[in-house]
């Protein structure tokens, strides 16, 4: 295989726990999002539109639908002999197989496909996180700086710096100082968890790194700190542009319900930047008679019967006469009966949603299953799940995976209340 100048490391193997049941069976990164992407297509559109065409992928939690989801690489012309996307899982090595313990472990443990390659500079980036950004410009900088390692930041407001990693700066954005979510921060630069390296370099602290039993194995716990302390060149690449991180509900809804926008803060039309994901053979949406649609996305293969307003509708989804949905995102495949309610929900792939049911209604309680995730207005349906005609479902409500009408109890869920299968909490 050819030498590559600079390969990606793509960090795809979170749980995404802050999503509750949205990540229960899934990966963060195979979450559906816009209509028709999941979160991982934005990182790898990226890659692409950048020219850089070599590309490992690396999973750990939940990785099927992911796994099939990249596939070969192609929508994203990554299927190719010299480069392209490469799956990289945790495997058995010698007397024993290990996850992943850490960022830096799992670059450490795929240590021998970064070395076929032979790169003289490694992209980390991760898999779930919604922008776009040219790693060529990055690439550029980080030559200019002759830096060891240069590490994407992004100015965040001063009351929200305390969640982040921050770098602190020199006038010429060298780093002499990184603090993990201070208290007190003294700048707001902070890390998008978006570092280029010499790979040489990073090889070495990698190896150290490992053999070091008190170290946490982790890019801005470990190897971040340890350059820095060590006094190697390491600079701030200052990104503007929209970035989000959507890992919690309430920033998954916000983000999704903004592109409903007329002038979206992220434009998901922008012909110069492309967004690739593989097509769903699905036929063109149709709106029926009755069908009333304002200020939506619609994706392929719907069929529209009811009214829909504020909302983002997802391949193959089925809305009957007499419904009205606003306010919510509705994921691909479900179907949604007659003379329903849905408002401010997030309704999983493949559910059922019967006839005459109110979804979203009343006034907001704390939720009684985790309070620390379903915390606001939004009702969660999981994905797979039918809930029985007449049923009332309040706001702030979370329904698991694969629920069946024989699973309820009641036809009222009022607003904090659960139904859960039970194991792993989420």
């Amino acid at each position: 295989m050819a030498r590559k100048e600079i390969i990606a490391l793509l960090l795809a193997g979170g749980q995404g726990s802050r999503l509750g049941v949205l990540t229960k069976n899934i990966a963060k990164p195979a979450v559906l999002y816009g209509g028709k992407y999941r979160i991982i297509d934005f990182t790898l559109s990226n890659c692409i539109n950048s020219n850089i065409d070599t590309v490992g992928v690396l999973t750990q939690y939940q990785p099927l639908k992911l796994h099939s989801h990249i596939g070969i690489g192609k929508p994203w012309d990554l299927d190719r002999m010299n480069g392209g996307v490469t799956i990289l899982t945790p495997y058995q090595r010698f007397e024993k197989g290990e996850w992943y313990s850490g960022t830096a472990d799992a670059v450490l443990q795929n240590i021998s496909y970064v070395e076929e390659l032979s790169p003289k500079y490694v992209i980390i980036l991760s898999g779930d996180h919604i922008y776009k950004m040219n790693y060529a410009e990055m690439l550029d900088f980080h030559k200019k700086k002759n830096a060891d390692a240069t590490i994407s930041v992004i100015d965040v407001p001063y009351e929200e710096a305390s969640r982040y990693g921050i770098m602190n700066i020199t006038k010429n954005y060298k780093i002499y100082e990184f603090e993990e979510k201070p208290e007190k921060p003294k700048c707001t630069l902070a890390s998008m968890g978006i570092y280029i390296f010499n790979w040489e370099v990073l090889k070495e602290y990698l190896l150290n790194d490992h053999e070091d039993p008190n170290s946490e194995h982790d890019f801005g716990k470990n190897i971040i700190p340890g350059m820095l302390k060590d006094g190697r060149d390491l600079y701030a690449y200052k990104f503007v542009g929209y970035w989000r991180d959507v890992g919690t509900i309430q920033a998954y809804y916000e983000a999704s319900m903004n592109l409903t926008e007329r002038i979206p803060e992220f434009n998901l039309f922008d012909p110069y930047w492309k967004i690739y994901t593989p097509n769903p053979v699905y036929p063109a949406h149709f709106i029926g008679e009755t069908g009333k649609v304002v200020k939506s996305i619609i994706a392929e293969g719907c069929m529209i019967h009811g009214t829909i307003s504020n909302s983002v509708i997802f391949p193959g989804v089925t809305v009957q006469e007499g419904t009205v949905i606003k306010n919510s995102i509705i994921m691909s495949d479900a179907f949604i009966g007659t003379n329903t309610v849905i408002d401010c929900c997030i309704i999983g792939e493949g559910s059922v949603i019967g006839n005459n049911i109110q979804c979203g209604v009343g006034e907001f309680a704390e939720n009684q299953f985790n309070p620390r995730i379903y915390n606001t207005n939004i009702t969660v349906v999981g994905s797979y799940t039918v809930i029985p005609n007449g049923t009332t479902l309040g706001r702030n409500v979370v329904i698991d995976n694969h629920i069946i009408p024989q699973d309820f109890t009641t036809n009222v869920i009022p607003s904090g209340g659960y139904l859960m299968k039970g194991g792993d909490e989420q």
